[in-house]
């Protein structure tokens, strides 16, 4: 079985494998929608490169993808949308509509009348299709609330301006992909439409508009599309597919943004968090693991390769290796964790741009203490290293760089929720007292060949000639 779903995150995509086993069925290969909707499009298209985008408007939820095609390669470029627009919410509209002018004409709240709602909603429903091929619908319900017989008219006009701002909402969703592929509207070569939605013809006119007169492609049925190309992927897999489909390469996107925490020093553990924070603490953990065995080194020294890898069905794989000694460690990601719904996805987006300032600010706090520390513990080194400054200081001056030093080191440890200015000042007392030792032995060490000064010949510059 090849299933299809919008872009799910890692619990959500192992529940689906999940479930496809409870069901008796095996699953095969789950594929992201916007992209099976491209190979529907693009199974014919392999010769030379093409940007195509992916308007996928559906019931209830709205995605829009772009995709690159190259000789039989799919590679997912980005991908935006919102998870509560489609046509439910055009549906809602006109039913709100009514509603209105049913307590107004007749002064009955039909807003309270499950029954009289639900058969509202169907004929609203049937009213919105009818008029994606025709400009005048009669809403007709025969005793839809104390026997009395519901009939009224409903334009294309009306219809458009009541769901005006939804529309454009769409449009603002494919501005972003479109900046977050860095593309220029010339460079989408095809706009594909997939989801009963997209049939609406102001969808499909503020589309056009806004690439400046292209025509969406209608060579694929809106209904069709997914199944189509989920068949196509089937194919692939099975081996049945033949030289039509054996060299098509599908490459997508991670829905969330990966970044890993790590701790200590001759052991480090990884954390690995999913999520659009810049705090680890505000993001959401899929695991974590110990590499141990890792060669003791100055602070800022080892180096880590970290390797994110989802595999075809969405899992993800996180791989980290020391460099100095080649030792690795890696973990899959499970569904242990809890489900993560779409709409919690959305609020992890929705509160990264909410507290984007916020966590700016701290974000630059956490910068300024990094710089602070790194040179504070730099200068600590130097101090203590015979090939850096152990054995070209004085006394006095070794005194000076240790005692600034050392009350740095406390000020940091006392001072953890200090604000970026105040770490900034901090590290201009500490450079104002170590930047001029550090002057005055570069000032010596170029004084005299060999490196060495004489000190006796300091007043030479007085000397008659």
């Amino acid at each position: 079985m090849i299933k299809e779903e919008s872009y799910f995150n890692d619990a959500q995509t192992q529940v689906t494998k999940d479930a496809g086993v409870i069901a008796g069925v095996k699953v095969a290969r789950i594929i992201n929608k916007p992209t099976v909707a491209a190979i529907a499009y693009g199974l014919d298209k392999k010769s030379g490169e093409k940007n195509i985008l992916v308007f996928d408007l559906g019931g209830g939820t709205f995605n829009v993808s772009i995709l690159t095609i190259d000789k039989g390669v799919f590679e997912v470029l980005t991908t935006n949308g919102d998870t509560h627009l489609g046509g439910e919410d055009f549906d809602q509209r006109i039913m709100e509509y009514y509603i209105k002018l049913i307590k107004k004409k007749h002064g009955k709240d039909v807003s309270k009348d499950n029954r009289a709602l639900g058969k509202l909603r169907r004929e609203c429903e049937r009213a919105k299709r009818a008029l994606s091929s025709q400009h005048q619908v009669r809403v007709e319900i025969e005793s839809l609330f104390d026997g009395v017989d519901f009939s009224e008219p409903l334009t294309r006009a009306r219809f458009e301006d009541l769901n005006n701002d939804l529309f454009r909402k769409t449009m603002g969703l494919v501005k972003k992909a479109m900046e977050d592929a860095g593309l220029e509207k010339h460079q989408i070569e095809e706009i594909v439409l997939v989801g009963g939605s997209t049939r609406i013809p102001k969808v499909q006119q503020l589309l056009k508009d806004y690439f400046d007169g292209k025509e969406p492609n209608k060579g694929v049925n809106p209904d069709e599309a997914v199944a189509y190309g989920a068949a196509v992927q089937g194919d692939i897999l099975s081996g049945e597919g033949g030289d039509e489909t054996k060299d098509i390469l599908l490459l997508d996107v991670a829905p969330l943004t990966l970044d890993i925490e790590t701790d200590q020093q001759t052991t480090v553990t990884i954390q690995v968090f999913e999520g659009e924070r810049s705090l680890t603490k505000d993001c959401r953990s899929l695991g974590k693991f110990d590499l141990s065995g890792i060669v003791p080194a100055p602070r800022g020294t080892p180096q880590m390769e970290v390797t994110f890898e989802v595999d075809a069905n969405g899992i993800l794989n996180v791989k980290v290796e020391d460099k100095a000694s080649g030792k690795s460690e890696k973990i899959t990601s499970t569904n242990d964790k809890g489900k993560l719904s779409q709409e919690e996805i959305e609020q992890m987006v929705q509160e990264a741009e909410e507290f984007a300032e916020e966590d700016k600010k701290v974000k630059e706090m956490i910068d300024a203490r990094n710089i602070l520390e790194t040179y504070v513990y730099n200068m600590k080194n130097q101090v203590n290293d015979k090939d850096k400054l152990a054995d070209k200081l004085q006394a006095d001056e070794k005194e000076k760089i240790e005692t600034a030093v050392k009350e740095a080191v406390e000020w940091l440890d006392d001072n953890q929720s200090a604000k970026k200015e105040d770490h900034e000042e901090k590290l201009k007392e500490v450079e104002a007292t170590c930047n001029p030792v550090i002057a005055s032995i570069y000032q010596r060490s170029v004084g005299a060949p060999g490196g060495a000064v004489d000190e006796g010949d300091e007043d030479d510059s007085n000397d008659e000639l």
